[in-house]
């Protein structure tokens, strides 16, 4: 009898569908819709419109509920693509293609066949039919983070959250209809496997084609091949006079809301999949943990890191300090430990030890310069690299976690007033101390900056424009200095590099010699001067002086001991492993980006590439040559120039003669990059053909799934090595505007952002 009624209902539900499916507005080709005048076709019943809809300041195409007060999105056409402008013209052409057209540029946003007629169904479904009335594409097909009545989820599909109620692109959350009869959420970009799941049905193994259903009176359940309930999520039961749909929202929950079609009626959820505001797994990024007090959900970030960006918890969080050197010569470590109870993270320990006490756990990893947190519960010390991720307070776990940071500000607490007075007068006496010594420190500097333009006009006719506070070198000192340049470690087309030593051969210096006096090399000697005298970086390689004697034209240099860049990837025997390739791409991000945007003057390097990447004594790379830089002025963004660099760094912009922008050096630091990863450089005809040019093969294994084969049998962070191999992908874009940020790609190679597959060269976005 049972059977027979969900039979029954079964058919029911099917024969109001299809009666649904017949009534539907009718749209026939050479139609079109802009966003300010005749901007969406309705559904005959006026409840469902298919068209153009605001979202901030520009225009998505989408299916929305036109006939209730509160406007509602159910479904978003390219929602990873920009918004369009209000110029932009949606067309039915004559060949039967629904296709976004500007004056620059065109777009289909449907993937079908030709059609020759569509249709807005009364259901919500938008449908496109052949000439023989057959449907060729249905929006039910293609759902984006909401179910309809009566549409279905069938296996193998999934739903994705928004980012937000005012951004619908792809948000954080997925909830899939798996073909073992499953139907889970994760976040985005994991694998389909449990330790990322945090909410089933817990119907695996029921067999394939199971598909999800929501239908009349708020009824919510799987179905198997054989139309038979495999289980309810919902009883239903609710008004049938109601409006029903299903939607993963933006804080990673999918939950069922009815609207009461009534004069005041308005959203109510009836079900979530979760109460619990923590469950949703990366919900406060990377480094981040979610904490839920007085029934509201927060974020809070690891001792020694803040929000990347206060407003927005989901970008996860950065260290509040810099970065140093792990240990120092005598083996001391400059960083400290921080602790952090009952919390709960993803397990992803590259290292476990049995370990007595929280002590040697603490101790254990602050010893070792790969570990950067570790997790201690019941004598297991978990060493983990950062970004930790799916962080959540858990008092019922009784774990530790040791977080490395910077040196400990000291703070101590007094009960007695005599100290605090105590403390008062030491500080007041402490400050008026260092301001009377910045105030005569100040005076000689300036004194001393002004001697050394003023040697600097005299000798050389330079015609620097800023002061310069350098050393100033007669040609005699450098050449005892260098021992009559005797010993060469280096040489450029602009002259040699000699190792020297001065302060009485303390300190070990690399002397650059120009070996002809002509205008052009003259013009590199002085941008030198004029860049790195007002600069510095970790990350760039520090001028120490200059010398200016009759035709003589010398810069000293800090020594960098271990060559450059190029000597290490390219030489089998020094390459360097994946850690440390990594954190020199880091540091190369680092210096470029302080060009770009903490410098007071910006500065475009022009010449990125590995033989400028010079290696310090610990292995720190720092970038040099600034012969080619350009600044530019306060108020300026680009400039007009000759072309500057090496070949197969040079960005395309530089060809076309088109301005250009701190973007050209985004796309040289991109190729160098993928020639770090790779440990080879972007051109090498000795190898196979279709691996000869780089970026295209990278391009190439990043489609295939295969990033292995650029890394060989070395062991990778699986993970590392997709987001570094996507944001050089990104970097080398023909079109300047597309490559990110010297900012943004430091944060997603620290894995604090998140960076979608870069387009193919031939794709719609690369060539706008």
């Amino acid at each position: 009898m049972a059977s027979t009624t969900l039979l029954f209902l079964l058919l029911s539900a099917f024969c109001v569908a299809a009666e649904a499916q017949q009534r539907g507005s009718n749209i026939s080709r050479g139609s079109s819709l802009t966003p300010t005048s005749n901007s969406f076709w309705l559904s005959p019943n006026r409840l469902y419109a298919f068209g153009f809809y605001k979202q901030g300041d520009g225009y998505y195409v989408g299916i929305f509920l036109n006939g209730i007060p509160q406007k509602t999105v159910v479904w978003t056409a390219n929602r990873d693509d920009p918004p369009v402008p209000s110029n932009v013209t949606l067309h039915f052409t004559s060949e039967g293609r629904l296709r976004l057209q500007t004056q620059a540029q065109q777009k289909e946003i449907v993937n079908s066949a030709s059609a020759s007629s569509a249709s807005m169904l009364d259901s919500g479904n938008f449908v496109l039919y052949n000439s023989d009335g057959d449907m060729v594409w249905q929006s039910f097909d293609l759902p984006t983070d909401t179910l309809l009545l009566g549409q279905r989820l069938s296996a193998g599909k999934e739903l994705f959250s928004i980012v937000s109620e005012t951004n619908p692109s792809t948000g954080m959350f997925r909830l899939k209809m798996q073909h073992d009869g499953n139907l889970v959420q994760y976040p985005v970009k994991t694998p389909d496997t449990e330790t990322y799941a945090y909410y089933a049905t817990n119907t695996g193994g029921v067999g394939d084609n199971v598909t999800l259903h929501l239908d009349g009176g708020g009824h919510l359940y799987l179905v198997n091949t054989n139309g038979f309930n495999i289980v309810n999520i919902t009883d239903g039961g609710y008004d049938n006079e109601n409006l029903y749909l299903l939607r993963i929202d933006p804080d990673g929950i999918f939950k069922l809301y009815s609207h009461d079609l009534g004069q005041n009626g308005s959203w109510s959820i009836l079900w979530r999949s979760s109460n619990d505001k923590c469950a949703p797994k990366g919900l406060c990024g990377v480094n981040g943990f979610c904490v839920v007090l007085d029934d509201r959900r927060g974020c809070e970030c690891l001792p020694g890191f803040d929000f990347v960006v206060a407003s927005n918890w989901s970008l996860g969080c950065i260290r509040n300090f810099q970065e140093e050197i792990c240990k120092s010569k005598d083996g001391s470590t400059k960083f400290t430990m921080s602790t952090l109870e009952n919390t709960w993270w993803e397990d992803a320990s590259y290292s476990a030890l049995s370990l007595s006490t929280q002590e040697d756990c603490e101790q254990a990893c602050l010893e070792d310069c790969n570990c950067e947190a570790a997790l201690f519960e019941d004598g297991s010390c978990k060493k983990q690299r950062l970004p930790l991720r799916f962080g959540r307070r858990s008092l019922s776990d009784s774990n530790i976690l040791f977080v490395k940071v910077g040196s400990p500000e000291v703070s101590r607490q007094g009960s007695k007033k005599e100290l605090r007075t105590n403390i008062l007068v030491i500080s007041v006496s402490l400050a008026s101390f260092t301001l009377i010594i910045l105030a005569i420190s100040g005076v000689l500097i300036h004194r001393k900056n002004l001697l050394a333009y003023k040697k600097i006009s005299e000798t050389g006719n330079v015609g620097l424009t800023e002061d310069v506070a350098l050393r100033s070198f007669t040609y005699m000192e450098l050449e005892k200095v260098t021992n009559c340049f005797k010993e060469e470690i280096g040489k450029g087309a602009s002259g040699t590099v000699y190792k020297g030593a001065i302060s009485n051969g303390q300190r070990i210096v690399a002397v650059k010699k120009q070996e002809k006096v002509l205008a052009e090399w003259q013009r590199e000697f002085q941008n030198e001067l004029k860049v790195l005298g007002r600069t510095h970086h970790r990350n760039l390689v520090r001028l120490l002086g200059y010398c200016l004697d009759g035709r003589n034209r010398l810069l000293v240099y800090e020594y960098m001991s271990n060559g450059s860049l190029a000597d290490l990837l390219f030489t089998p025997a020094k390459q360097p492993c994946w850690v440390e390739r990594v954190r020199i791409a880091l540091n190369v991000a680092k210096g470029v980006l302080y060009l770009h945007e903490e410098c007071e003057t910006q500065i475009i390097h022009c010449d990125i590439k590995p033989q400028n990447i010079l290696m310090d004594e610990y292995r720190c790379a720092k970038i040099s040559d600034f012969g080619l830089a350009k600044l530019l002025m306060h108020d300026q963004t680009n400039t007009f120039t000759g072309i500057r660099g090496t070949r197969g760094y040079v960005a395309p912009e530089w060809h076309r003669k088109l301005a250009v922008t701190v973007k050209a050096d985004v796309y040289s630091y991109g190729i160098v990059l993928l020639e770090t990863i790779c440990c080879r450089r972007n051109v090498d005809w000795s190898l196979p053909e279709e691996e000869a040019i780089l970026e295209e093969w990278v391009y190439h294994c990043l489609e295939a799934g295969e990033l292995g084969k650029l890394v060989g049998d070395e062991e990778v962070d699986k993970r590392q090595l997709e987001r570094m191999v996507k944001v050089g992908l990104w970097c080398i874009l023909d079109e300047p505007s597309l490559r990110p940020s010297m900012n943004k790609v430091l944060l997603i190679l620290e894995g604090t952002v998140d960076i979608p597959v870069p387009p193919s060269p031939g794709s719609f976005l690369s060539s706008i």
